[in-house]
């Protein structure tokens, strides 16, 4: 497989960035790729993800737009639907639940671009099911607390960023900050979002003549901003173009590369790996913009958006097909592994929400028939969250959940 397609059908896997979640397009765009080629680990990916930072969120003021309610009493602990291929119904475990889910459309333009169009189904906090977003919404990250979505409109990047009531569908306030942007995503406390800005749409693939005959990825990173979800205000412009590093080969750059948070969001980290057989790490950065060493437990991070538990005791690492492994956080060495493929969030300090290729085992050739399940460590137990994922009607790709605390 050339480099070309490579990038063209890993752009399309990556239905929803999230942050994002999770949903899983995060927001990973070669990486779900060069594991399923090369470790035959589950390519779900979303960057935009969206998958929220693992962290407790305490209860907080409703009249912040990005803050959850105070968690009622008696909320059932799992709420599963296994027989639901394609969600219609929530599904959580824990402390976090399924804010929605994202597909894809590869929208190949006249000039022969091709585009990554998302679609997005969102919860209604009223009648608990997922409903179909408006299609101008092209990038959406759920706050915790599932009640308040940021939202990008038209084809990437986008002039502001809006703040949408998912139980009323409407935007209650526009955002605008000095440069575009084609990411955003929520602090683990709900308070701030970091806007990843670009020139260019990351996720249009250019036809370049004289060059191959697919469209190519191109990189427009120009920085990032932070944002104040209950005032509106819009911090320094950070300036971050993308390396040479991340631009190097098919494998060692990609034209998304988002901005992330910490798991106590004081510091901000850009996904990097190292292929076609490295490893994945982490670059990291203060909110001042400068580089600098990872948080001390996050040392040993990698791909999964899971990251650290809520305890900060464990710590998510890569997955492969016989399993995923739980690092000690301060030592970096295996202590447990759990059965499944790629791990999304923590339910708690000792449960994760993942995917895994359930019933039967990952074969390498099946990774994509994956289910949402809740894994704990120390056990071999899977508890089905939802049934194998399938394809929404018209869309290429499977859906990819898109996870935060609820």
């Amino acid at each position: 497989m050339n480099v070309d397609r490579l990038v063209r059908e890993t752009l399309q896997e990556q239905a929803a960035e999230q942050p994002g979640p999770s949903g899983d397009l995060a927001g990973r765009v070669l990486a779900a790729r060069r594991r399923r080629r090369n470790r035959a680990v589950t390519g779900a990916a979303l960057a935009t993800a969206v998958v929220a930072a693992a962290v407790a969120v305490p209860a907080l003021d409703s009249s912040d737009p990005g803050r959850r309610d105070v968690r009622p009493a008696g909320r059932p602990d799992v709420v599963a639907h296994p027989d639901q291929a394609v969600p219609r119904d929530f599904v959580a475990a824990g402390r976090v639940g399924m804010a929605g889910y994202a597909a894809f459309r590869d929208m190949r333009q006249r000039n022969g671009d091709e585009v990554l169009v998302r679609s997005y189904w969102l919860l209604n906090p009223r009648t608990q099911k997922y409903e179909k977003a408006d299609d101008r919404w092209a990038w959406v990250a759920v706050a915790p607390g599932m009640r308040t979505a940021a939202v990008l409109e038209g084809e990437l990047p986008a002039r502001r960023i809006g703040l949408l009531d998912l139980a009323s569908g409407e935007v209650t306030r526009w955002i605008t900050p000095a440069h575009p942007a084609a990411a955003v995503e929520w602090s683990p406390d709900g308070k701030r979002l970091v806007a990843t800005t670009y020139s260019k749409n990351p996720d249009r693939l250019v036809k370049v003549p004289g060059t191959s005959p697919a469209p190519q990825q191109h990189f427009s990173r120009t920085g990032w901003v932070v944002v104040d979800a209950a005032s509106g205000d819009v911090g320094p412009f950070r300036e971050l173009p993308q390396t040479p590093g991340e631009k190097d080969g098919g494998y060692a750059g990609v034209a998304r590369q988002d901005l992330h948070w910490s798991h106590d969001g004081s510091r901000l980290y850009v996904q990097q790996y190292e292929g076609p057989r490295g490893r994945n790490y982490r670059d990291w950065y203060t909110m001042a913009g400068d580089r600098t060493a990872a948080p001390e437990r996050e040392r040993h991070a990698g791909w999964p958006r899971a990251g650290l538990s809520p305890d900060g005791k464990l710590l998510a690492a890569d997955g492969t097909t016989e399993g995923s492994p739980i690092l000690d956080p301060r030592t970096g060495k295996q202590i447990a592994r759990v059965p499944s493929s790629e791990q999304l969030a923590w339910a708690d300090s000792n449960r994760l929400i993942a995917l895994s290729c359930g019933p039967g085992p990952c074969t390498g050739k099946n990774e994509q028939r994956t289910r949402l399940v809740l894994v704990t460590v120390g056990s071999d137990r899977t508890v089905p969250l939802t049934a194998l994922r399938e394809r929404p009607k018209g869309y290429k790709g499977v859906w990819s959940p898109m996870l935060t605390t609820r």
